[in-house]
Formats: structure tokens, sequence, C-alpha cells
């Protein structure tokens, strides 16, 4: 009875010790290297107005690691929608689902910013501004909040479940430019209020709970 009881612990033991290293995942054996060259390569590929998701990286410990190059133009003396692009906006974001839990409107003379700011659910972001300069606003609290969609590249490529809507309350307002390094949390809402001429910025995503692609993933192109 011993031995099997014996034989039982080991068995357990070795059990146990792989499902730690599973859980862990495998370390890297070497660092990556994503040049200057691949961003602007990226930046020229890819749509304006949008993200651009570069790497995606396995980096052990059971999680993953995204670093994306964002460029945003002036956010001053923008023509106009049609009123068929109005139209077609209009009825995509009916289709949203509202954000569970988020307040459907600002209180009664609260602080606002009306629209624009996301808030990521598992997400965690670093910029760092390469390029030009702007006004970023983060914090508060998210209203009229609606869930991008499922199938969104803002979901499924970029940044994970997430919501977009106005912030109230305790949010701040700060001028970034060159050089400058902002570390969001995930759930903190944010955005950008005013952007004079333009604005290009990593962010580097950890993804621990591999809601991002797969580590492997490089941008079409590259």
């Amino acid at each position: 009875m011993k031995k099997v009881l014996l034989g039982s612990a080991v068995l357990f033991g070795v059990a146990v010790s792989a499902a730690a290293v599973w859980a862990q995942g495998a370390a890297p054996k070497s660092s990556t290297t994503i040049t200057a060259e691949d961003v602007q390569k990226v930046l020229k590929l890819g749509p304006k107005e949008t993200d651009h998701t570069i790497k995606v990286v396995e980096m052990g410990q059971n999680y993953q690691m995204s670093v994306a190059v964002v460029h945003r133009d002036s956010s001053r003396n923008r023509p106009a929608p049609t009123p068929e692009a109005a139209k077609a906006r209009a009825a995509a974001q009916a289709k949203l689902a509202a954000c569970a839990g988020k307040a459907a409107s600002a209180p009664a003379g609260a602080k606002t910013q009306a629209t624009g700011m996301l808030s990521h659910d598992d997400t965690a972001e670093t910029y760092i501004i390469i390029k030009g300069a702007g006004t970023l606003v983060t914090g508060g609290t998210l209203y009229n909040a609606k869930r991008d969609a499922a199938d969104s590249p803002m979901t499924t490529t970029l940044n994970g479940p997430s919501c977009t809507g106005g912030v109230f309350g305790d949010f701040k307002t700060e001028n970034v430019k060159v050089g400058d390094i902002i570390v969001i949390p995930a759930g903190v809402p944010h955005g950008w209020s005013d952007i004079p001429q333009m604005v290009d910025y990593l962010s580097v995503r950890p993804d621990p709970k591999h809601v991002l692609p797969k580590a492997g993933y490089i941008y079409p192109g590259l």
C-alpha cells in the first residue's frame, strides 16, 4: 500500500510540475527586434487613422505582448462626413451593444469629455510618442459606452474586448510630445481631445489573457 501511495504521490508531483510549466509557458531564448525601418514601413502600408499591430511576441510566464504603431491626423478643421457616411456610421453604432455596468449618461453639471474615449477590458498600454504632439485625456468614468463588435479589428487584433464612449468625473488632460511615455492600465478610459497637426506613437500591449493574435503574428507586408 505504501508503494502504491508513494507512486501516486510521485505521479501527482510530476503532473503538478508539468501543469506549472504549461501555465508559465516556454520562456523565449532570444530577443525580438522591431527596427525603425519596420515601424515606418507599417505606417506607410497601413490605412491612416488606425492602429497597426507590428508583432505579437511570446514572453513566457503564460503571457504574450504586442507592439503596435498608431498614426492620428489633425483633429482640427476636419471635413464634415457626407450624409451617406453619417447615416452608415449611425446604423453601425445602433447595432453595438451597450457596455454592461457603465453609466447611461453623465451626471448634471459633471465635467465631461463627450466622445472618442476607449477602455480595454484586459490589455494595458504604454504609449511612446515618436512624432508630433497632442492633448491626451485619461481616466474618469465611461458613459453612453458601446461594446466594440466581437469581429472588429479593435477586438480581434488590436486591444481585445473594448468599450467606446464619453467620460465624466476625475479625468486628466495633458499635452504630450515626442519622447513622452504614458502608461495606461487596463480598464482606464483614454483618448485624444486635440491634435494640432498629427501624432505617431508606439503602443506596447501586454496580453496576459491571450485576447490578441497568437504570438508570432507579424503585420502583413513585413
